[in-house]
């Protein structure tokens, strides 16, 4: 390993980065103005090595664009990034053999070619010794469940086999980084369980850095302990996700199906916020464990099934946004 790459402890830092972009608006048949679109303005944070990070946010805020200048696709207006001491803008293709990058909406797979054609050929691309490849692709296989896909070309794969593929290949050089953007957008609840177990496992293994971008905050409870929002461009938030929902006064929603119709619920720590037959939905606390709500409910009243809804990210970012152009 380079020695820039084990000079501390945090493996990715920025400070005061910006990205401004040059938009010309069309206000006349022949006329068009120039003005400046400040995706991402100002943000700092570090990562240390070996941590899970959830970075969130409403649609536009700015995640992608960061994730872009972390991997090199674009580069910073102002401010400083390195990632394992590297500047991604000037040292790109350095910067690769470190990390792994997977698009839930965009594949990094050989369209045409069958799975293992992808890998064979990320194998020579990256120069991975054959007995590590090896051990890499058996143990992706393995775990992300792929062996009756290797010979099917990707696009005849489904959209959650498809994703599992695209992990295995971000992984197969040992990056030292993960960025995951997006990575169970319109999966199943069983593929989605398989992906996540993976990445706790990985990360629990190999000790890979993880910065997460998704609109599941599923995603975040079960993989990450870190949490940082992003609106309009800033970091809004940066802490554990407890704290995001005391931030935000989020409220999870318990859906309750009783074996007949009955009056409102009254149950301590929680309110009844619609009624429909049977079925009451209650609202409680984000930041509390549904544990105790569903025990006396069910200890009260004839219950048949119930579910638990999360918050809507993008309200909770919403409130605090408001919280903060009001203070």
């Amino acid at each position: 390993m380079e020695p820039d790459l084990i000079a501390g402890p945090d493996l990715i830092e920025l400070d005061g980065v910006e990205k401004v972009f040059d938009v010309r608006k069309k206000t006349g048949f022949l006329r068009r103005e120039k003005h400046e679109v400040r995706a991402v303005d100002g943000i700092s944070f570090t990562v240390p090595r070996g941590e899970m990070v959830g970075y969130i946010g409403p649609n536009g805020a700015g995640k992608s664009t960061t994730i872009k200048m972390l991997t090199g696709i674009l580069t910073p207006s102002g401010g400083r990034l390195r990632v394992a001491g590297i500047d991604p803008s000037r040292e790109r293709t350095r910067l690769a053999r470190r990390i792994g990058v997977v698009f839930g909406q965009r594949t990094t797979l050989w369209w045409d070619l069958p799975l293992i054609d992808s890998y064979r050929l990320m194998h020579r691309m990256y120069r991975i010794p054959d007995a590590r490849y090896k051990e890499n692709l058996d143990r992706c296989v393995e775990l992300l469940e792929l062996a009756e896909l290797l010979d099917v070309p990707v696009r005849q794969l489904s959209l959650g086999q498809r994703m599992r593929g695209d992990i295995a290949a971000a992984l197969l050089h040992d990056p030292e980084v993960l960025y995951l953007d997006e990575p169970t957008i319109g999966l199943d609840v069983i593929s989605k369980a398989k992906v996540r177990g993976f990445l706790r496992d990985l990360n629990a293994e190999s000790g890979t850095t993880v910065l997460l971008t998704t609109h599941d905050l599923t995603d975040i409870e079960q993989l990450c302990k870190r949490v940082m929002v992003i609106d309009h461009g800033r970091l809004m938030y940066d802490g554990p996700l407890a704290g995001l929902h005391e931030a935000g006064e989020s409220e999870r929603t318990l859906v309750v199906d009783l074996e007949r119709e009955l009056p409102p619920l009254e149950v301590e720590s929680a309110r009844v916020v619609k009624v429909e037959g049977p079925r009451q939905w209650l609202a409680f606390p984000a930041a509390e464990s549904a544990a105790p709500l569903v025990a006396r409910v069910a200890e009260r009243y004839p219950m048949v099934d119930l579910s638990v809804r999360e918050p809507d990210i993008e309200a909770v970012i919403a409130k605090m946004y408001a919280d903060k152009s009001t203070s």
